[in-house]
C-alpha cells in the first residue's frame, strides 16, 4: 500500500489529544465526554419497524431452540443419573 492510500486515524493525527497528563479541567472533561456522547448517538440508526420485527422473531426462535436443547440434555442426564445410580429420587429409602 502506498502512503498517499492509508487514511489519517486519530490516533496518528497531530490534532489529537497530546500523549501526556491532561490538562483540561474536571467540568471540561465532562462537558467534552457528553460531546462525543452526542456525536455517537447521532451515528445510530434505528431499525425499521419490518427489520425490528425480524430480528425479534429470530430471538425468540433462538431461545426456544436453545430450551428445548436444554430440556432435553436434562431429561438425558437426570434417566443417565437416575440409572446410574438407581433409585427415582432422594426421597427412596
Amino acid at each position: 500500500m502506498s502512503e498517499d492510500q492509508v487514511t489519517e486515524t486519530a490516533a496518528s493525527s497531530s490534532k489529537g489529544r497530546p500523549a501526556g497528563k491532561s490538562k483540561t479541567g474536571f467540568f471540561a472533561r465532562i462537558a467534552l465526554f457528553v460531546r462525543q456522547v452526542i456525536g455517537e448517538l447521532k451515528k445510530v440508526v434505528a431499525p425499521t419497524r419490518k427489520e425490528l420485527i425480524n430480528y425479534t422473531l429470530v430471538v425468540l426462535v433462538f431461545v426456544a431452540i436453545m430450551m428445548l436443547i436444554v430440556t432435553l440434555l436434562d431429561l438425558a442426564f437426570g434417566t443417565g443419573v437416575s440409572w446410574v445410580f438407581g433409585g427415582t429420587g432422594a426421597t427412596d429409602r
